[in-house]
């Protein structure tokens, strides 16, 4: 669970509303908003009250930020050269782990392109316009559309089998949930059932282990490759919503066999996205589900320690290193910048 999941597991059906009022009430302090006695993320309208285990979190995070730029800092110091990001149509808040892994590896964020080794695009919206074409080596220029129908029909393009069901004739349970990306919103409706309109169903996904509880599997993924795999432990019947019960941190090779790996990177090209988080859930029957793309996936997880959240931060810098470094020397640039 992280500080985002906290403000998006509250999210409430007058979203629209919520980001008008936040926008012309209370104090505002960078993306967020406070007003009587709650937070508000401004862009989305999610928003959760101020109270003993939002400001845990909150100290939870502060730790890790400190102990990021403090590494940075040595980082940059020791080092010659680090790669430079220029972030398109926003700069990420380091609440985000992609700008985590990278103040942590001493890269630096580039105010213009030209100043930059390479673009990112990022856009904290489920449907975001393409950005601007630049010429720079370009990561998640592609990965416009994470819409929940959208991951479905790709995953069956990877995969080769279903993930979405028509409710109409479904014959089992079905998992009803928004388009949008961070919702969680999921609910269990039992099908037939005539869809609602703005939703979408998916197949029930039985992950409740023998211990009774239900598993997550958060896997990082960069340039098309898993990186880290954070097991959730769940209680079973809030399968949808935090917090985690335990979160520990699993090598991709020891969770996925050599098809799903290969799967999982075919999926993630199809979607445009050359870093994101997935939440993949292990069926009963074997079969693993792509069932959510993150491509600004926020961090870390509060449950983990500090030294196994600073771990996963690292390896996932060391990834988006490679990840750079790769492209810069197979880019060819048509114009200088």
């Amino acid at each position: 669970m992280t500080i985002h999941d906290t403000l998006e597991a509250t999210r409430t059906p007058a979203v629209a509303t919520g980001v008008a009022t936040a926008r012309r009430q209370g104090i505002a302090i960078g993306e967020f908003q406070i007003h009587r006695g709650r937070v508000t993320l401004r862009k989305t309208g999610n928003s959760a009250a101020i109270d003993r285990r939002l400001i845990i979190e909150l100290l939870v995070w502060w730790r890790f930020q400190l102990c990021i730029r403090v590494i940075g800092a040595w980082v940059r110091l020791s080092r010659r050269s680090a790669p430079t990001i220029w972030f398109t149509p926003h700069r990420p808040h380091s609440r985000y782990m992609v700008q985590a892994a990278a103040i942590v590896d001493g890269m630096r964020t580039a105010r213009t392109p030209d100043e930059a080794d390479v673009a990112f695009a990022f856009d904290d919206a489920t449907v975001a316009a393409p950005p601007s074409a630049q010429c720079l080596p370009a990561l998640n220029f592609g990965c416009t559309d994470i819409s929940k129908s959208r991951v479905a029909t790709m995953f069956e393009v990877a995969f080769g089998y279903p993930l979405a069901i028509d409710p109409h004739n479904w014959p089992d349970e079905a998992v009803e949930k928004s388009e949008a990306n961070g919702a969680h919103d999921g609910q269990i409706v039992q099908c037939p059932v005539v869809p609602r309109q703005g939703r979408t169903y998916q197949r029930m996904i039985d992950t409740v282990r023998a211990d009774g509880f239900a598993y997550d599997l958060r896997t990082h993924v960069i340039d098309h490759r898993p990186v880290i795999v954070w097991e959730k432990q769940r209680a079973a019947d809030r399968r949808f919503l935090p917090p985690n019960i335990s979160v520990r941190a699993l090598d991709p090779a020891a969770v996925f066999s050599d098809g799903e790996i290969a799967a999982i990177g075919n999926f993630t090209r199809a979607m445009g996205a050359d870093w994101c988080g997935l939440d993949i859930l292990r069926d009963r029957d074997g079969r693993i589900y792509v069932v959510d793309l993150n491509k600004t996936d926020a961090g870390p997880i509060i449950a983990l320690p500090l030294r196994a959240q600073l771990a996963g931060t690292l390896r996932l810098a060391r990834a988006l290193r490679a990840m750079i470094e790769a492209r810069r020397t197979a880019f060819e640039p048509s114009a200088p910048h």
